[in-house]
């Protein structure tokens, strides 16, 4: 009998808030679960580090602080949102030229890239083979040469040995190091940080950056320049 009292009951309260759902405001409804699943990862967090499992504490965390942030960009839960994003490493660099897009990856140094312009527009650098690759260097500008010959070494080493009529494609390797005008935008995107990132981010990206491209450790003097200009850039112009 209590049972099925009980049972009643918790038939009337889900009929009343399914009634109540029906009727609120899809919006309002939308922020209430946004809000509940951030609390619940957010506790799941704490619970997560009292336990030593700071590898799912991590990820919980972040995803309550995010949530927060959307729900409530200018408070507390934006405030630690931007902050927690402030202080994760950055994840990926990206230069561009005329007629190529390219982005390293920090983590495996991995260089990729698609075509922006031209015949190819809008293809993966990967998936075109290496003589097409190199036949474009004969439509390249001195900035979209480096960073397409940078591309090349990276997954062709050989690539130079093997080039042939190179005349009327410049000179193989005689591009300039230099990378020309860059914004205040592009420098952020070199360095893989975002806008505002103060000094110690802007010098720590950079440090980790040149030893993955520096041209004595197998890097490309091209793309070791266009990060010295970045972080010059950024410094000076909030030093």
């Amino acid at each position: 009998m209590i049972s099925l009292i009980a049972g009643a009951l918790l038939l009337a309260i889900g009929l009343y808030g399914l009634k109540v759902w029906t009727k609120a405001d899809p919006k309002a409804l939308v922020e209430i679960l946004m809000r509940t699943l951030a609390y619940a990862a957010l506790l799941g967090a704490v619970g997560a580090l009292l336990l030593g499992r700071i590898g799912a504490a991590v990820p919980l965390a972040a995803v309550g602080l995010a949530l927060l942030g959307r729900l409530d960009p200018g408070g507390v839960g934006g405030f630690l949102g931007n902050l927690f994003r402030s202080r994760r490493a950055p994840q990926a660099s990206q230069v561009r030229s005329a007629l190529f897009e390219m982005e390293l990856d920090h983590a495996t140094g991995i260089l990729t890239g698609r075509v922006v312009a031209g015949a190819h527009a809008g293809k993966a650098l990967d998936d075109l083979d290496v003589p097409t690759l190199v036949s474009l260097r004969a439509v390249c500008d001195a900035q979209s040469l480096s960073l397409l010959e940078a591309y090349l070494d990276r997954r062709a080493p050989a690539w130079r040995e093997h080039a042939e009529g190179d005349a009327g494609r410049g000179n193989i390797g005689g591009a300039a190091a230099g990378g020309g005008a860059m914004t205040e935008e592009e420098a952020y995107q070199v360095l893989g940080l975002q806008p505002g990132a103060d000094p110690a981010q802007v010098r720590s990206a950079h440090r980790a950056l040149m030893k993955k491209l520096h041209p004595d450790a197998g890097g490309s003097s091209y793309l070791a320049a266009r990060i010295n200009q970045a972080k010059d850039m950024i410094l000076r112009k909030h030093g």
